[in-house]
């Protein structure tokens, strides 16, 4: 009897020891995959900056998470990207919630060696009964849609004592389907966005028509570039307010030669690399 229960035993301990190096063997063929991807976007946005003059370090890569297992967002994290993006409010709170539980047992285990926490963006779009959940778990809103959005995350800011950065999400393209403000409206929003406390404008927001030819977004981009100027030579906006946030794995190219400081990537970045 105990024989057959030491062989039992000895055979689950093996056949556990063969998952957990099939485990290791499968993240460390993800790891060189997504070593691979990222260095391929650094070299096109260093290869965007470099064609107009701008520099690599001005474009912040906000990495895309949806859809991507928990276990590859955090091998991202050691890799370095500290910026991460989300379009679900839901999946950024569970997310952010998992990854900083994480990181504070590294932490706790292995001292200052432990990635920093990453910077979590909203990037879709955001309801104003999500607000009161979502505030303290984002650092940044690329999707300030409305005055009234803009009221509701200033009033919950408030209340915890946070002063949240907003982009406003503005509609180039004019399309139905997209949201955003139109481009006629911004200046008058601004002007009353200017009173509400615990928010700060830092720039602009846009999603370009999906199209074949990604050369077709570039007056999209270009005209919210020159919005942002408008804003700033009206002194609408304060002097530290540059951020465009423009671009995707479609378009991203396009986007940093007409000045993106942000663009934000998922598939190009998770190729291969998720299912």
């Amino acid at each position: 009897m105990w024989g057959k229960r030491l062989g039992v035993e000895l055979i689950v301990g093996e056949f556990a020891l063969i998952l957990l190096r099939g485990t290791g063997v499968l993240m460390n063929t993800i790891r060189r995959k997504l070593a691979e991807n990222l260095k391929r976007l650094h070299d096109r946005i260093r290869g965007a900056c470099e064609r107009k003059g701008r520099r690599f370090e001005d474009v912040r890569l906000i990495a895309v998470t949806k859809m991507v297992e928990i276990d590859i967002i955090r091998t991202a994290i050691e890799m370095g990207l500290a910026d991460l993006g989300e379009n679900r409010v839901q999946e950024l709170i569970k997310r952010a919630s998992m990854v900083r539980e994480h990181l504070a047992r590294r932490r706790r285990m292995e001292g200052p060696g432990t990635p920093a926490e990453p910077q979590w963006h909203m990037i879709g779009h955001l309801q104003r009964n999500k607000v009161r959940a979502l505030l303290p778990w984002t650092d940044c809103i690329h999707s300030l849609d409305s005055l009234r959005l803009a009221e509701e995350i200033s009033a919950e800011a408030v209340k915890i004592g946070k002063v949240i950065p907003l982009l406003i999400e503005i509609n180039v393209s004019g399309e139905k389907s997209k949201g955003g403000m139109a481009v006629g409206a911004v200046s008058h929003c601004v002007e009353l966005l200017r009173a509400l406390p615990g928010i700060r404008i830092t720039g602009l927001m846009t999603m370009a028509p999906l199209v074949d030819d990604s050369e077709e977004t570039r007056p999209h981009f270009a005209r919210l570039r020159e919005l942002l100027d408008d804003l700033r030579c009206e002194r609408l906006v304060a002097s530290d307010c540059r951020e465009l946030s423009m671009g995707m794995s479609n378009d991203f190219e396009i986007a940093v030669e007409e000045g993106a400081t942000m663009v934000r990537v998922g598939r190009v970045l998770f190729e291969g690399v998720t299912p």
